[in-house]
């Protein structure tokens, strides 16, 4: 699939109305919603996500994106009471990119304002935004907390210079700890997103940004294979041999070695690619796609799901544009996933999580399963007898086969 291609699906109507069996359970469903901000000073090698450069533009302006936002967010609200589903605050926000901090602060909360004036906000509602280091300040956190945002995420990615350099990050690792400490200034709970696989990158090299990773005393770690995407310019200089290809053995060693590190600095694994001081720390947003919550996605690209439901919005921002301002919904295609299509999903998400997946939602082929793998040291034995299939580390490092075997 090219970079940030769109799936095949169904056409869209253009009221955006959902079928019948979107509500059907939905008052037992979390309800979260994600802004997709898909604006970045520079398009790094490796990212194949719907964003967007000044020079690609072609004439949109960023400054008129948070109205764009905020008129789906009002289209939203009609579509949802339309289609017959209940009013229900949001547990979660999230603004995603891109680079959400290159709008202004005052911009990024007037669209979480649209969200609570629309559907209101969860008394504890989870409200974050990500962030590269070099695009907040002190002022601007100070700013986010106080229009609503009660966390943030930072693009650290690694503590190596050359690493970054390979990658494409434009920030001085060195920045990394003062922004932490600003945003622990303003009350915001933080989280360090980390890359790993880097061409070029030693163990060594991983080793040292996760200790000045845990220097910081962040809240929440995720750390990602990097995944080199069909398409994208690292893929490209892959193929004409200017970088090297990642190594799969030492990426296994590379995870390995963050469990181990984050585990002995206090931090448990809740879901394969992420730690937390503390459950109060995980990501919310995030265990919602992965327990099949409801969640409304919006802006260029963004994805949707409500009730098995799922739908996808127009790629460009002019295109987006065009049909938010008309009052029209911008999604592209969308998809009714049936019964089975929904079980599967369910296995590939859930056994990802510490919680594991449920036995009793496996059909009898896969229960066949779970014997071998547990004699594969994949999943927990002590797990699987209390009835929930849960990875071992070895079954996090070969989460792909697992689920391949259970469904």
């Amino acid at each position: 699939m090219p970079p940030s291609a769109l799936p095949l699906g169904d056409p869209a109507p253009a009221d955006g109305l959902l079928p019948a069996q979107a509500s059907v359970g939905a008052h037992a469903r979390d309800f979260g919603v994600y802004l997709h901000v898909p604006f970045c000073r520079v398009r790094c090698g490796y990212c194949d996500f719907n964003t967007y450069t000044a020079s690609e533009l072609r004439g949109v302006r960023q400054t008129d994106y948070a109205d764009q936002a905020i008129a789906e967010v009002e289209l939203a609200a009609r579509v949802l009471e339309g289609s017959g589903l209940p009013a229900r605050p949001a547990a979660t926000v999230f603004f995603g990119g891109g680079t959400p901090t290159l709008l202004p602060p005052g911009d990024l909360g007037r669209m979480l304002a649209a969200v609570r004036d629309t559907w209101g906000l969860a008394l504890d509602a989870e409200v974050t935004t990500e962030a590269n280091p070099d695009s907040v300040d002190a002022a601007a956190l100070q700013s986010l907390a106080a229009a609503g945002f009660t966390r943030v995420s930072f693009g650290m990615q690694s503590a190596v210079p050359s690493v970054l350099a390979t990658l494409e990050r434009t920030h001085d690792p060195e920045r990394v700890p003062l922004v932490v400490e600003w945003a622990r200034d303003a009350g915001l709970d933080v989280s360090l997103d980390l890359i790993y696989g880097t061409p070029g990158e030693t163990i060594d090299d991983w080793r040292r940004s996760l200790d000045a990773a845990l220097a910081t005393q962040p809240d929440h770690l995720s750390a990602y294979a990097l995944i080199v995407e069909e398409g994208t310019k690292l893929a490209r200089q892959i193929r004409r041999g200017e970088v090297a290809e990642p190594d799969d053995d030492l990426t296994a060693d590379m995870y390995e070695t963050a469990d181990a590190t984050f585990a002995a600095a206090g931090y448990g694994w809740y879901e394969v690619s992420n730690w937390a001081k503390g459950p109060q720390h995980r990501s919310r947003h995030n265990l919602g796609y992965w327990r099949g919550a409801d969640w409304w996605g919006i802006g260029p690209g963004a994805h949707s799901h409500i009730g098995g439901v799922r739908w996808w919005n127009v790629k460009h921002p002019a295109a987006y544009a065009q049909r938010v301002l008309a009052g029209e919904s911008p999604a592209a295609g969308r998809e009714t996933l049936d019964d089975e299509t929904r079980r599967v999903e369910d296995v590939l998400l859930k056994v990802r999580i510490v919680e594991g997946l449920p036995a009793a939602e496996l059909d009898a082929d896969a229960r066949h399963e779970i014997a071998g793998l547990i004699a594969e040291g994949l999943i927990d034995g002590a797990a699987a007898i209390s009835g929930s299939i849960r990875l071992t580390l070895r079954g996090r490092l070969l989460a792909d086969a697992v689920v391949r075997r259970l469904t």
